[in-house]
């Protein structure tokens, strides 16, 4: 996903900035500990889509 799209897009919960996960193929919320899912290249910014983050991964954010 192009880092300038990224750049344009916000959290659909609290109009955060999202950040990219290559590995996951997720657009991750720190703010609300989402995970919104891209699929097919497209990014799914439903909150019903998204997925909580593990306390590992809110923990990783404070690091």
């Amino acid at each position: 996903m192009d880092k300038k799209l990224v750049a344009l897009l916000a959290c659909p919960v609290c109009k955060g900035d999202l950040h990219l996960d290559h590995e996951k193929q997720e657009l991750v919320c720190r703010n609300d500990a989402m995970a919104f899912p891209i699929r097919e290249g497209i990014p799914v910014m439903l909150a019903t889509e998204a997925r909580t983050l593990t306390t590992d991964e809110r923990l990783e954010k404070k690091r």
